[in-house]
């Protein structure tokens, strides 16, 4: 998922334009920062007495790219090159794993779980918005759940931003470079070729959204989470990453959350999007993708592995 930054200093600010499809659109988040002056106007859930009390709209938040919205944190992210270990050198016993797993995954090739993790190497919206909507139970969409809609942009910003600290240092070359075979997405090769493997954006992203929504929806925690863990493991079946990308991904994630709870407008994105899921789940709405076929794609394991 390359979003390739020219420089992770201090700043950590300069969006140079990359690729086409969600590469085109992630990818020159590049080293974006959306500094704090062009975050949103904030509205602090401490001083509302009630969510119906804010708009029904949220607040524009500017662009920082085309179809990209500005994150939470601007030069607030953490640091994943401070957090993370350097990846496994090649011929240690931990890269010998990796490899062993990148093998394993590959079975799933022409498979419903291969299809799904196609599907969910597309991070564009308003498609992706909808990978959780089976676990949480609701519809997600900007029309009947505009903040959490946006809080799902705005985050994506944040998590992907935050794993350039370790790829940009590392520049860790991926599985379907390294074995010379392709990936779910052949349209993304290109720009993966040249995007650090280590850690995994998509895991991040997706890790994140998992922990903010079961925050958002705690009697969902279970599924929320498996979805969460399944959505960075679609990465291994992808021939997009290894292992130990996905893992790392998630502390990445992690820390990414733990940062966003430190911000007033995502504490009260997260207070309206709350409502939301309540409100959807009191009328009955229920997701607008197929929840059977992606539990029947979820349910094609490897031993040991996925």
């Amino acid at each position: 998922m390359p979003i390739a930054p020219r420089s992770m200093d201090s700043t950590r600010c300069a969006i140079r334009p990359a690729m086409r499809g969600w590469i085109a659109l992630a990818a020159v988040l590049a080293g974006a920062c959306a500094s704090s002056p062009t975050a949103a106007p904030s509205v602090d859930a401490r001083a509302t007495p009630g969510a119906d009390a804010r708009p029904a709209v949220p607040p524009t938040v500017p662009e920082i790219h085309p179809g990209v919205l500005a994150g939470y944190l601007g030069r607030n992210l953490p640091d994943s090159l401070k957090l993370l270990p350097p990846p496994p050198a090649e011929g240690s016993a931990a890269f010998r794993n990796d490899q062993a797993v990148s093998r394993a995954s590959q079975k799933l090739r022409d498979t419903p779980r291969y299809t799904l993790a196609a599907s969910d190497a597309d991070l564009a919206f308003p498609h992706v918005a909808s990978v959780f909507s089976c676990a949480l139970g609701v519809p997600v969409t900007q029309q009947q759940s505009p903040y959490l809609y946006q809080l799902l942009r705005r985050t994506l910003t944040d998590a992907a931003l935050a794993t350039y600290g370790a790829k940009n240092q590392y520049k860790r070359i991926r599985p379907f470079v390294h074995y010379k075979e392709g990936t779910c997405r052949p349209e993304d090769e290109a720009a993966l070729r040249k995007d650090g493997s280590y850690p995994s954006g998509h895991t991040s992203i997706g890790w994140a959204w998992a922990l903010i929504l079961t925050e958002l929806a705690p009697e969902r925690a279970d599924a929320l989470l498996a979805r969460g863990r399944s959505f960075g493991e679609s990465r291994l079946v992808c021939n997009a990453h290894w292992q130990s990308d996905i893992l790392e991904g998630r502390t990445t994630a992690s820390s990414t959350v733990a940062a966003l709870h430190a911000n007033a407008d995502f504490r009260a994105d997260m207070a309206s999007a709350a409502t939301e899921i309540a409100q959807l789940r009191a009328s009955g709405a229920r997701p607008d993708v197929d929840c059977d076929a992606e539990a029947t794609a979820l349910a094609q394991r490897i031993d040991g592995v996925l």
